[in-house]
């Protein structure tokens, strides 16, 4: 915990600094919602084909999913949300027009971990 996932268009492969994204990712983790570093784990999806709108223009996309172990407040999460909608940005070369969404969620009950 936390898990955390970035989808991105396949266009970004070059342009997408991943290890200081989850660097930056992990440390406002560690800040806004008391995760420890260890714990946080980061996966990047490739997205061979991504369409925005009506498709009529190639577009560019992120999309952070951060899961968390309930107890959070409900401004802990938005805080999260808003830090890592704003710092990421700085981690995609020619940013702009890149489309940007960041979702903070709880994990289900269920969700168990082991290291093995």
């Amino acid at each position: 915990m936390p898990q955390i996932t970035v989808d991105h268009s396949a266009d970004l492969d070059g342009r997408l600094d991943r290890t200081g994204l989850a660097g930056a990712v992990h440390q406002a983790c560690v800040d806004l919602v008391a995760a420890r570093i260890p714990a946080c784990k980061t996966r990047f999806r490739r997205a061979e084909e991504t369409i925005v709108g009506d498709g009529a223009e190639e577009a560019a996309l992120v999309h952070i999913e951060i899961a968390l172990l309930a107890g959070r407040t409900e401004e802990a999460k938005t805080a999260l949300t808003e830090a890592v909608l704003a710092l990421l940005p700085g981690h995609i070369k020619a940013a702009e027009g890149v489309h940007l969404s960041v979702e903070v969620r709880d994990l289900e009950p269920a969700y168990r971990s082991a290291r093995g």
